[in-house]
């Protein structure tokens, strides 16, 4: 009996899916088929249902790397198409919205719809407006696949592939704001015909029929999803030392865990003692939670890690990571028997008292400055540069994964050095900065539904800060004493987060150790209330979900900081080259930008201290610079380091020299594997495009400040930015032909001929098997830093 409603179904089916090909458009009944959706609970069956135990080898062995190379390639944080995020079992379950994060025009700030924070259950995110991707109806085989949008997405791929043209033509949209459809179950007929090129992996090639066929039997058993097994015991050994020490009893144990917490929640944390070699480690998350060790952990979801957790007592708690890693979101952060003995000597032993908590009232917790007053700011600099890298990471990869409006407040390329610590030892210092605790407020005392109109009063108060700083400095450093490149931090000769160069890439950017590429047109100069600024803004004080005002007042905002920073580098050069430097940095800048800049930024009137000996003073600072911190200089992104022969070096170093239009026709980021003309593995490098700027002072018409008669390239060894906009699969011998090809180039059709020798377009049907080798290459390398790549910026040229 069974058999025969079996069949009388799927006739049914096949019946109204024969219907739906014609003119009017049939709604199916899948009530009446499969039964009323239910959400499953697969993520908690797979740990108490023996069958689904049984099916983890298979799961784990062959579908989860086929949704990690195939599917979380375009499919992970904030910016995921329909907020599918197929990182985690829970993120498949939770299934997609309508609704997008980034929406920069809202009025009022969104919910916020955080896995693993906001809802746990797929009854909640139900309640939240998530939809299924998988059946939610009767567990049959058939419904399983047919009552499935990702079956169905699947299926529609393999029906209509991608078709046979090396650039994909006006029915596929590319662009990041384009209108998604996030077509629910019910509405899958009806998309099927509008978009029947619209089939999953959007835009790239289909997955061949082995892999189709292990996701469609994946999904014809239920979907059983991977669960982590539990934790083994040296890690719980790990977890209970380490949370033992955040979660001490005294007051000063207590305010520094809220310190740590507030400057590590965005970061993946490992054990460096138990991490094996050549491996990727298993991290963890740093949150809060109404629990103490030992409990089953009750996360406090706050907007921002410094809002009211309500509870009494907070405690910080471990979590595993239980997701897949991706590069865009990545920042591993090593705990190890060292870094614990520098947080007791900062924070515990220190000689200080700490005689109450502080308030979580925005106006407070917004402000470290006078949050943690108590806290020595010596202790908290060398916290945050002991880990500057991952510090200034954290507005790259913390919050935000498409971050044009903050990003669009940084050059292209520029160095980053910073002040010493020893200075946060200096009485005067210290009481400067105690004195400066009103100016030092920042927007994000307004939460997430902010007026833009108050960027006013902050901009006042930051002209009232640096016209008291360079007050200050000036009183300080009288009488013969300067500004010297002695104040700088040297890594003390072992750290190598010393120096740092920042990439960014149009909406997105890259932070790596060292100075990479030629000199800058730009540098900043970090002191401790600049560092702190930057991470209370832009991560702990940046909330994605946050309305129109907020994140304006956050963009206008981190314009104070640039100059700052600039201005703390000018402050090394003769007094008459900082007003040539910043009247070249800031061309065509408004007049209130001018002001600003010419009354509270330059009034620094000390000579400096450092002694010049030619024509070209900037580029003869960046070499007493370089001097500096020469001991702790790595070498990772060197051409030298390449093991191709030597003229194949020399190609190469000739490709990172391209200025103007060559330059201005490559994207932001080119990946580039070349494969060695002897025996050898194939060499990976990365092409960075800079895009030159008469000023980056402007909100809303960037492109009118361009120069890409500037323009130029800065090529590296190894992978730089997590996504790529072109692949290129060069052959070592081809290299002098692919050089000269790109040397040549002067209009957008030369570079449509150059990607017809070089390049893996998206279109091309070696898509997958380019793209598998170049992430292998990645995670071989590197495994602890290594993520997948996304491919939401891949170019269609």
């Amino acid at each position: 009996m069974d058999a025969i409603k079996r069949i009388w179904k799927r006739l049914l089916l096949a019946t109204v899916l024969l219907a739906t090909g014609c003119a009017s458009v049939a709604q199916i009944d899948f009530n009446a088929l499969f039964g009323t959706s239910s959400p499953q609970k697969r993520v908690e069956n797979a740990q108490l249902n023996n069958q689904f135990v049984q099916q983890a080898e298979f799961v784990h062995k062959e579908v989860e790397p086929i949704l990690n190379s195939r599917c979380v390639v375009c499919h992970a944080c904030y910016d995921a198409p329909c907020q599918l995020k197929m990182t985690s079992s829970e993120g498949i379950e939770r299934g997609a919205s309508k609704e997008k994060v980034y929406q920069g025009t809202r009025l009022v700030a969104a919910t916020p719809n955080r896995l693993f924070v906001d809802a746990f259950t797929p009854e909640a995110w139900r309640q939240r407006g998530f939809y299924p991707m998988l059946n939610e109806r009767n567990q049959t085989p058939e419904a399983n696949t047919q009552a499935s949008v990702l079956a169905r997405m699947l299926t529609l791929k393999q029906m209509h592939p991608l078709p046979e043209d090396k650039i994909l033509d006006k029915r596929f949209d590319f662009s990041l704001d384009r209108v998604q459809q996030c077509a629910s179950l019910e509405e899958m007929d009806k998309y099927e015909q509008s978009q029947p090129f619209a089939g999953m992996p959007y835009g790239l090639p289909a997955l061949n029929a082995n892999e189709h066929q292990v996701l469609m039997h994946w999904l014809e058993q239920g979907a059983p999803l991977p669960f982590a097994p539990s934790l083994a015991p040296e890690f719980i050994t790990e977890i209970t030392h380490w949370e033992q020490f955040l979660n001490g009893d005294s007051l000063k144990s207590q305010l520094s865990a809220r310190y740590i917490y507030e400057h590590l929640f965005a970061f993946h944390l490992y054990f460096e003692s138990l991490n094996q070699p050549n491996a990727q480690p298993l991290f963890f998350e740093l949150v809060r939670s109404r629990t103490p060790p030992g409990q089953a952990l009750d996360i406090i979801a706050s907007r921002r890690p410094f809002d009211d957790p309500k509870v009494e007592r907070v405690y910080y708690r471990f979590r595993p990571y239980r997701a897949t890693i991706v590069d865009k979101t990545h920042i591993p952060y090593a705990l190890n028997t060292s870094l614990l003995h520098d947080w007791l000597q900062w924070f515990i032993d220190a000689d200080y008292s700490v005689t109450q908590l502080p308030s979580y009232q925005p106006s407070i917790a917004a402000n470290p400055f006078e949050a943690f007053i108590q806290i020595p700011a010596g202790a908290r600099y060398r916290f945050m540069l002991n880990r500057a890298q991952d510090t200034i990471m954290g507005f790259i990869k913390g919050p935000v994964c498409r971050g044009q409006v903050a990003l669009n407040v940084i050059n292209d390329r520029f160095w980053v050095y910073f002040v010493t610590p020893d200075y946060m030892d200096d009485t005067d210092f210290r009481t400067f900065y105690h004195s400066q605790i009103e100016n030092l407020r920042m927007p994000a005392e307004e939460e997430s539904t902010a007026l833009a109109v108050t960027w006013v009063k902050y901009a006042a108060k930051q002209g009232k800060y640096m016209r008291a700083r360079n007050q200050f400095l000036n009183e300080k450093f009288k009488n013969g004493q300067h500004l010297t490149i002695d104040g700088l931090w040297d890594g003390d000769d072992s750290n190598d987060n010393a120096s740092l160069t920042v990439f960014r890439h149009f909406d997105n950017a890259t932070v790596v150790k060292g100075l990479v590429g030629e000199p800058p047109k730009t540098a900043w100069i970090i002191d401790y209330a600049l560092l702190e600024r930057i991470h209370y803004l832009l991560v702990a004080g940046f909330d994605v979900y946050g309305n129109y005002g907020h994140q304006l007042l956050t963009r206008l905002y981190m314009d104070f900081l640039r100059m700052e920073g600039e201005s703390n580098f000018l402050t090394l050069l003769p007094q008459e080259e900082r007003r040539k430097q910043f009247s070249d940095w800031y061309q065509g800048a408004g007049t209130q930008l001018t002001a600003f800049i010419a009354g509270d930024i330059n009034t620094f009137n000390q000579p400096t201290g450092v002694l010049y000996y030619s024509d070209y003073l900037k580029g003869e600072l960046y070499q007493k610079l370089g001097q500096k911190v020469a001991k702790v200089q790595p070498n990772r992104y060197q051409i030298e380091n390449s093991h191709l022969q030597a003229n194949s070096k020399a190609l190469l170093q000739a490709l990172g020299r391209l200025k103007g239009t060559q330059a201005t026709l490559l994207p932001e980021l080119t990946m580039i594997m070349v494969e060695p003309e002897k025996a050898g593995k194939a060499e990976v490098f990365t092409l960075v495009r800079n895009s030159a700027h008469r000023n980056i002072s402007s909100l809303f018409n960037e492109a009118s400040n361009r120069e890409p008669a500037k323009d130029d390239v800065t090529l590296v060894h190894g992978l730089l930015g997590s996504y790529p906009e072109a692949f290129w699969l060069v052959k070592e011998q081809d290299l002098p032909k692919i050089v000269a090809a790109v040397e040549q180039m002067q209009t957008e059709k030369d570079y449509e001929a150059l990607l017809d020798i070089a390049a893996v377009r998206r279109s091309d049907p070696t898509f997958w098997a380019f793209s598998d080798k170049l992430n292998q290459i990645f995670f071989d390398n590197h495994p602890i830093e290594s993520g997948w790549l996304d491919y939401n910026r891949l170019q269609n040229r």
